[in-house]
């Protein structure tokens, strides 16, 4: 089980119902050869199950209210993990970086990464059903 995951159980979300996804690699160089006939349409998928919106928000802010320390975790990766009571060492923030594919360009300098990951965290966190209000996810 990855650190979102441990995120997502920590917020009583339970394991992520939309995954992080490596991002696409560009496209083949079309062939030369003409392609074979096109085959019939596949079958709808599946519909995927609704996702259960979770008071993110009102969590946090009791969990800030409650803890000795002010915790910024509106901003801060840093003080988000801990307001949540997960690792927020440089180490398991990279871990966690590389879990939700953090350009390889942002590992290298922690304050852009922080900043990356903040932000992708509470994208995800929203994905999977998490109130997270519009000006924390521009």
């Amino acid at each position: 089980m990855g650190i979102f995951s441990n995120i997502l159980e920590k917020l009583g979300m339970g394991s992520p119902k939309v995954v992080p996804q490596p991002p696409a690699a560009a496209p083949a160089p079309a062939a030369t050869v003409a392609a074979p006939p096109a085959a019939p349409p596949a079958a709808a998928p599946a519909p995927v199950a609704s996702i259960t919106m979770v008071d993110v928000m009102a969590l946090m802010e009791k969990k800030a209210a409650a803890n000795p320390q002010k915790l910024n975790w509106r901003t801060s990766i840093v003080d988000l993990l801990k307001l949540l009571d997960l690792d927020s060492s440089l180490a398991a923030r990279k871990e966690l970086a590389k879990e939700l594919y953090c350009p390889d360009e942002l590992m290298g300098d922690s304050a852009q990464m922080n900043m990356w990951l903040h932000k992708n965290v509470l994208a995800h966190i929203a994905a999977n059903g998490g109130n997270i209000p519009k000006e924390l996810l521009d």
